[in-house]
């Protein structure tokens, strides 16, 4: 009797959190929705007077809000991409898996298992990187989030505003979402600027809208500003090739631990994200190139190109080698074991 209350309960617990991880994201719609109507309605049809002024306020604003809103839907509901079954443990090996008391033992045969596959990377003891709750050996990259339940590829955090977790599958979306949500705000910013000088010198009487536009610089100068800094922290992580997650804690690899493994270069660290045509990397279609559970790395690139064994590594961060934190800014939260 007590075990069907405890499960019900947790059941219960489950779909309460499964709710509540939607606020977020309702918060954000909801202030898209009245930002589209302070512009729209209450700036350009009624504070607005010049129709000429009118047509190129509302076009450009659609332009942007269209490549806004579908990025934000391509980074909710793009599923996070999970290794595939050669990563999993067959029936076989999970049973002798779990048998096995000795801790040598279960590292050596994690360690057999591991050969069969692209494994590369290890973990800080340099041990094979293997998830107890999904019963797989991790690929390279690849980390086990907590809110989802899930090993996910590439993982870079699980973001709450938009209720999923950013890695290999959603990573481009996401950051087309940031850039497009900066340039949303700046464009609401530098168009609205005008018209609150007026409102405030009391050049345009005192109606309704004028609560909308003043609140609306307000709000777009406040998102601007935090979003600009996340943008440029994304923006620094893809310029060297690492996700969140590996820029806390440096990566571990057969041969040790190397801060710049997966840096290519510039260019090759851009397409790595956003592919080889140019002609897709403001647009919100197809993933990022590869499979997502191999990644080329700096020490094979070197193998292959001598000079670029002599390039000077990039300066990074000493602490490295800290611990995954619970977050990593006001709008990102990463959840990693």
């Amino acid at each position: 009797m007590r075990r069907g209350w405890k499960m019900a309960l947790t059941g219960g617990l489950r779909c309460c959190r499964r709710v509540l991880s939607w606020v977020p994201v309702l918060v954000i719609v909801l202030v898209v929705l009245w930002s589209y109507y302070a512009y729209v309605f209450e700036l350009c049809l009624v504070t607005v007077l010049s129709p000429a002024e009118k047509v190129i306020y509302l076009t450009l604003y659609h332009a942007i809000f269209v490549f806004f809103a579908w990025t934000y839907w391509k980074s909710i509901f793009t599923l996070p991409q999970q290794p595939n079954q050669k990563f999993h443990l067959s029936y076989t090996d999970k049973e002798r898996y779990e048998n096995e008391e000795r801790p040598e033992v279960q590292k050596q045969m994690l360690v057999d298992m591991a050969k069969k596959l692209p494994v590369y990377t290890r973990t800080g003891s340099g041990a094979v990187r293997f998830c107890d709750r999904c019963h797989l050996i991790k690929p390279d990259r690849c980390h086990h989030c907590s809110v989802c339940a899930m090993c996910v590829l590439k993982m870079d955090h699980h973001c709450p505003w938009v209720n999923n977790c950013i890695g290999f599958s959603n990573y481009k979306f996401f950051l087309q979402f940031l850039a497009y949500s900066v340039l949303y705000c700046l464009y609401i910013a530098t168009t609205v600027f005008s018209y609150f000088i007026k409102y405030w010198r009391g050049e345009l009487p005192s109606v309704r809208s004028k609560f909308h536009v003043l609140f609306l610089l307000f709000v777009a100068c406040m998102f601007f500003v935090s979003l600009v800094i996340l943008f440029g922290y994304h923006c620094w992580l893809v310029s060297r090739n690492k996700t969140t997650l590996e820029a806390f804690c440096t990566p571990v690899f057969t041969s040790g631990p190397e801060k710049n493994g997966f840096n290519l270069g510039f260019i090759k660290n851009i397409q790595q994200v956003f592919g080889d045509n140019k002609k897709f990397w403001l647009i919100p279609i197809g993933p990022s190139p590869g499979d997502g559970h191999s990644f080329p790395m700096r020490s094979m690139n070197e193998s292959q190109n001598p000079l670029l064994a002599n390039e000077e590594p990039w300066e990074d961060n000493e602490d490295d080698n800290r611990d995954y934190p619970e977050g990593s800014s006001s709008l990102a939260v990463e959840t990693e074991t």
